[in-house]
């Protein structure tokens, strides 16, 4: 039995497809078309699973849309109707769009489908609701038989936030949050104020946020601010957001600027101007809320389905300093976290809740889990390498033995060189996790530096995320639970930290950040935190051989592993892909399987800088 999944048309498109409840391939649309967050119908993901597949559009049983629609549409009448008139401009946006494509997508999806291949009989298109497709996503594939879910995002339907229980194939959501109360709006509602990118840039918010000083008054304040006016927690981590601050319910933007101007003080932050210290200790207020939400969220989906483990999705899920900070209070014995938590995720979620629940088919409990490592999506073969490389007139080394070719790629790494190292299947999610990576030496003080503004093109403020090999995590980290999807921030061991200047909460950004913190400066981010990515030689033999190699070659253990692309481009899929990204930057090599590329010998690039207007700032 197979079931597609699809989720689509707010951002972050995507496809899967579940075959006897296997996660056979699953792909955001973005890798594609190379537009970030598509939110597009995911025609060339759709046809990306079933061509790795195998699978022809009758052989498959259903189609599984991540949310339902009607529902949706519902909510936004209610809303203009109890919001009215202010809604009026939104409404006469938005309805249009509603009426001539939303509310038919089940034709829509018929007729997409059918432009990939023609068919007798289409399969039937179900409709799971939002939530239970995040919450899907995050028990079916985890390693429990059962355990309590717990999911957080913007909006769905109706639902903010879910309380779930699930027991071998079933799962009962038991309580909801809705909107417009909702901690997914509340932190892209800052993510807006401090001048990044709605629905984008929220994990920069998160990067931004140790640059804040805790023991300073205007934090405190801050923190006083936003729980006094803004946002009621209540004990069971439900939360009421005060809609005279917020516009996104009826308006165009997501904060009433001048309330909030007057509210904390500081105007809003413009994209791309300086970061202020009272930028960064908005961010660590807010950042510090969250936490406290999500800990009671978490409390009481312990309290109240009595489960040891838990499952998360959501896009609030991807927050990992909230994720590490509760896994460290013991609440729960083990915690798993689906990789693709966001509205990606909520393709593969929905397929499965078809699978199990609609189906009533059988689950089985795999270990680690079932996700594969995540590396779900397309793969490429020699003879693809290769057509790039003629393509391009390029220069290459291959290697007959891949033992070789990882002690050169360590010794390279250790000499401070970076390398873009392109292996395999395409990860699925937004972390790149050794297939499609940039890598360098996590203890070159200059490395954080350079990836930031010579090889990303992004700001320089960006902490940088170490893999380290699982069986030596300990050496390193205050950490004992595998984190192979880079979804858990854990701290750096005392004895590898630095002691920081005594002015060290008076010093500018730029000198913050430019304190070495440690043995490892390219990944201790300014509170000694790290977002870790464990690597396991069972679900990725190759780059846990290329860091065995690079252990031997100087002792440690540990590598920077950033995605393979530059700020605003999706992560790179296809060989051609990652050689224009290789091309377009200071990366120093290219690693394409047992291809070596190095920057010296390829021919001149002739592109020169236009690509940049391909990809909008993020």
């Amino acid at each position: 039995m197979k079931v597609l999944g699809i989720s689509a048309f707010y951002h972050d498109s995507a496809a899967c497809i579940v075959e006897d409840g296997e996660i056979v391939a699953a792909a955001q649309e973005e890798r594609f078309t190379r537009k970030k967050h598509d939110a597009r119908f995911p025609i060339n993901a759709v046809r990306f699973c079933l061509e790795y597949s195998g699978t022809s559009i009758e052989d498959l049983s259903a189609i599984a849309f991540y949310e339902k629609p009607l529902i949706k549409f519902e909510r936004l009448l209610e809303t203009y109707y109890v919001f009215s008139p202010k809604g009026l401009t939104q409404f006469v946006q938005a309805i249009p769009t509603w009426i001539n494509e939303k509310l038919f997508i089940k034709k829509l999806i018929r007729n997409e489908i059918k432009s990939i291949e023609k068919v007798k009989k289409m399969p039937p298109i179900l409709f799971p609701e939002h939530h239970l497709s995040h919450a899907s996503s995050a028990f079916y594939p985890s390693p429990f038989e059962s355990a309590a879910i717990l999911t957080v995002d913007g909006v769905g339907e109706w639902a903010t936030a879910s309380i779930s229980r699930g027991n071998g194939n079933r799962i009962e959501i038991l309580k909801e949050m809705h909107f417009p109360h909702s901690v997914g709006l509340l932190y892209t509602a800052f993510t807006y104020y401090l001048g990044f990118k709605v629905n984008s840039g929220e994990y920069k918010l998160m990067g931004l946020a140790p640059y804040g000083n805790p023991e300073s008054e205007q934090t405190k304040r801050f923190i006083e601010l936003i729980k006094d006016h803004l946002v009621h927690i209540y004990e069971d981590g439900s939360v009421h957001l005060n809609q005279d601050f917020f516009d996104y319910a009826t308006g165009l933007k997501m904060v009433k600027e001048k309330k909030w101007t007057d509210l904390f003080g500081v105007e809003r932050r413009l994209p791309e101007t300086d970061l202020t210290q009272e930028h960064c200790n908005l961010a660590y207020a807010i950042q510090h809320v969250t936490e406290e939400i999500v800990l009671k969220m978490a409390k009481h989906a312990l309290d109240i389905t009595g489960e040891k483990n838990l499952c998360m999705a959501g896009g609030v899920a991807l927050n990992c300093v909230a994720n590490g900070k509760l896994l460290k209070t013991g609440m729960f014995d083990d915690i798993w976290i689906q990789p693709a938590a966001g509205d990606a995720g909520g393709a593969l979620g929905a397929a499965l809740a078809v699978y199990h629940m609609y189906f009533e088919k059988p689950r089985s409990v795999i270990k680690p889990d079932a996700m594969k490592g995540s590396y779900l999506g397309p793969e490429f073969s020699r003879i693809d390498i290769e057509k790039t490389v003629r393509k391009y007139n390029a220069k290459y080394k291959a290697y007959d033995n891949f033992n070789a070719l990882c002690e050169d790629v360590a010794k390279l790494i250790s000499d401070g060189k970076v390398i873009g190292w392109f292996q395999g299947r395409m990860e699925w999610g937004p972390r790149a996790l050794g297939n499609r990576s940039i890598l360098g030496d996590a203890r070159n003080p200059e490395m954080q530096k350079r990836l930031n503004l010579k090889i990303k093109y992004r700001e320089s403020f960006r902490p940088f995320a170490p893999s380290v090999l699982y069986e030596d995590l300990q050496e390193y980290f205050d950490i004992d639970k595998p984190s192979p999807y880079m979804l858990l921030i854990a701290n750096v061991l005392d004895k590898h930290r630095n002691k920081l200047p005594d002015n060290y909460h008076e010093l500018h950004l730029k000198e913050k950040l430019y304190t070495i913190r440690s043995s490892l400066p390219a990944i201790t981010h300014l509170d000694f935190s790290a977002r870790l990515q464990t690597v396991h030689k069972e679900t990725n033999p190759k780059y846990h051989k290329l860091i065995s190699k690079f252990r031997d070659l100087t002792g440690c253990s540990v590598i920077v592993n950033t995605s393979f692309n530059v700020r605003g481009e999706p992560i790179v899929c296809t060989p051609e892909d990652a050689y224009k990204c290789f091309m377009r930057t200071d990366m120093d090599f290219l690693v394409m399987e047992n291809y070596l590329f190095d920057k010296r010998e390829q021919p001149e690039w002739e592109e020169k800088d236009s690509w940049r207007e391909e990809y909008p700032l993020d």
